[in-house]
């Protein structure tokens, strides 16, 4: 089996993409896989390491604000929609599999012109530019929240999978990860803004890096993003705190970290939040403000109905606050436990399983 695989930008939809190739990789004994995605995304390095091949084009999403701009964009998508037919002419994929960001679009377009069949895939409950606009391409839309179907023009080609979640995410367990990360006992906190970093998210953990200083009584590894880590490595500068905070630009172990870890905090995209339920993470969550309907904050209060985590927006965010919550939520375990039992509800594990079932239906 030949599949073509697009999504690109941000590792929200380049991880699930890896994970669905992995999981097809694992099932057919004959699977060669090509990525299609932009030099400037996360994808130059993710999907080289997890062992893929990659072809890149040249595009960039709308600009919503300047619409003079968007000639420029529209020339690049022509270009790149020319681009994605030559690729897929010179592989011949049996299915291509798109998991959303702009680079998505000219590669569906190029799959329909070509007739070869294609899905692609939504993660969160309100449905993306590129999704919306490849849907009368594809022959399925993927999604992940079954009230995603009502935002749709197309709903009879919506199958509700649920969100990849990468495979050795479900097979690392908190004693073993603990045990390959070098940790104690101690409570174990992981932060994330993103796979580029939240700068304001970042500020805080600054603050509360400063605060916790030389006290080794929490471990924390905190992922600034690419972009921002020389900034935050700098507002670090000088300051002496604790062998157990680790800094990095971004979490490559991420399987790993996130098992073996007492406390999560990240954003509230809805990937990172798949994952939180599927191991049974207790969350304090900072929703993005800047995403299409406030998405992500939905996302967040689903999971604070359900007392599987605490909701900290943008605007209330602070060095004083984030401290106070890491420091009382990790000193109750028997709270850390139930918000773990809670946020178990919410997981879906076999959305692999399903997307790999219509990649094989559409090449019938």
């Amino acid at each position: 089996m030949k599949v073509v695989f697009a999504g690109g930008g941000t590792g929200g939809h380049i991880n699930p993409a890896i994970s669905v190739a992995n999981y097809i990789k694992s099932k057919e004994e004959n699977f060669e896989a090509l990525f299609i995605g932009t030099k400037r995304g996360l994808e130059t390095r993710l999907v080289p390491n997890a062992g893929y091949n990659i072809e890149y084009i040249d595009i960039c999403g709308f600009d919503r604000k300047n619409m003079i701009k968007n000639i420029a964009v529209v020339k690049k998508l022509i270009k790149a929609d020319h681009d994605c037919v030559k690729l897929m002419k010179e592989f011949k994929p049996d299915a291509v599999v798109c998991t959303g960001g702009y680079v998505s679009g000219p590669v569906a377009l190029a799959a329909h012109k070509l007739g070869i069949p294609s899905l692609i895939h939504e993660q969160n409950v309100y449905p993306g530019l590129t999704v919306k606009g490849s849907e009368k391409y594809v022959n399925y839309v993927a999604v992940s929240f079954p009230e995603t179907v009502n935002h749709m023009k197309m709903p009879e080609k919506c199958v509700v999978t649920g969100n990849p979640i990468r495979a050795e995410l479900l097979k690392t367990d908190y004693v073993s990860a603990r045990k390959k990360l070098g940790l104690s006992d101690k409570p174990f906190v992981l932060v994330f803004g993103g796979s580029l970093g939240a700068e304001k998210l970042n500020n805080a953990m600054i603050d509360v890096i400063k605060k916790i200083g030389n006290d080794d009584s929490v471990q924390l590894l905190f992922g600034t993003g690419d972009r921002n880590y020389e900034t935050v490595q700098s507002a670090l500068k000088g300051v002496g705190y604790s062998e157990c905070i680790k800094v990095v630009p971004y979490i490559n172990n991420m399987s790993e970290a996130m098992a073996a870890a007492d406390l999560v905090i990240s954003r509230s995209g809805a990937i990172t939040l798949s994952e939180i339920a599927a191991l049974g993470k207790a969350s304090v969550l900072v929703p993005s403000p800047n995403v299409v309907r406030n998405h992500q904050e939905q996302n967040a209060r689903e999971f604070e109905r359900i007392g599987g985590a605490a909701v900290v927006l943008d605007s209330e965010l602070s060095g004083d606050l984030m401290y106070e919550k890491i420091m009382s939520m990790t000193a109750d375990r028997d709270m850390l436990k139930k918000m773990s039992e809670n946020v178990k509800k919410l997981a879906k594990v076999d959305a692999l399983e399903e997307i790999y079932k219509l990649v094989k239906k559409m090449q019938k």
